[in-house]
């Protein structure tokens, strides 16, 4: 049974949000500040986190970057603020998804099953691909460079499986989102996805100007340059 943090500071909404996951199955662990959502994520076994951005005592922002100094739990932003570049920096600095307010309640449990259908799911056990300095273990789901240990997010490694998996090859946008989402509608758009590849670029690249795994190809798509070898 998923166990859920939920982070929001309008109780009405919150316990809205509760009873109906709670109905659903969901075990909810709920906190109203910053404060609250460190204690209850460092206490509880989270599989993930619905995370408003304005609390009372600071940002969802800094729970997300708190977070992710130790895990790479599904993040989903709860945000009536709905202008891009609030939409980008959550994404940018940890997060695997956003629901504006308001939002309807099917399509909150739509995106929560996805995300934990997706990030629960290991589609290459038991293979260790190499491609470059890149070593990927994914019956671990291990990366290293170098031997240095790369620490993804749940969404950034399904986005590196599925460029290992057609290395070499023209991805067309729409097609790589497809991937990501399993054939779910998509709830990403373009510029969603554009943010997920910046993001991988600054773990695996040694130049994020001069990329060497994954290149662009303006108007066409994205293409993972270097040969997989899978061993």
């Amino acid at each position: 049974m998923s166990q859920i943090l939920l982070v929001e500071d309008d109780k009405a909404l919150a316990m809205g949000i509760e009873f109906t996951l709670n109905e659903k199955g969901y075990i909810v662990h709920t906190g109203s500040t910053l404060e609250e959502g460190k204690k209850l994520y460092d206490k509880e076994s989270i599989d993930l986190i619905l995370l408003d951005i304005n609390l009372p005592d600071g940002s969802g922002y800094d729970l997300c970057r708190y977070i992710r100094t130790s895990s790479d739990v599904p993040i989903v932003f709860l945000t009536a603020l709905d202008e891009e570049v609030n939409i980008v920096l959550g994404l940018d600095i940890g997060g695997d998804d956003y629901i504006t307010k308001p939002f309807r309640v099917g399509e909150l449990l739509s995106r929560i099953r996805a995300i934990l259908r997706r990030t629960s799911k290991n589609d290459n056990i038991d293979a260790i691909y190499k491609s470059g300095d890149l070593n990927i273990n994914t019956a671990t789901a291990h990366i290293d460079k170098n031997g240095e240990e790369i620490n993804l997010t749940a969404l950034e490694y399904k986005l590196l499986l599925i460029f290992i998996n057609k290395s070499q090859q023209l991805l067309k946008r729409e097609e790589i989102l497809k991937a990501l989402t399993e054939g779910e509608e998509a709830f990403f758009d373009e510029n969603t996805l554009s943010v997920y590849i910046k993001r991988l670029r600054e773990k695996i690249e040694d130049n994020q100007k001069d990329p060497q795994y994954i290149i662009t190809q303006r108007g066409l798509g994205y293409r993972w340059q270097k040969e997989v070898i899978k061993e």
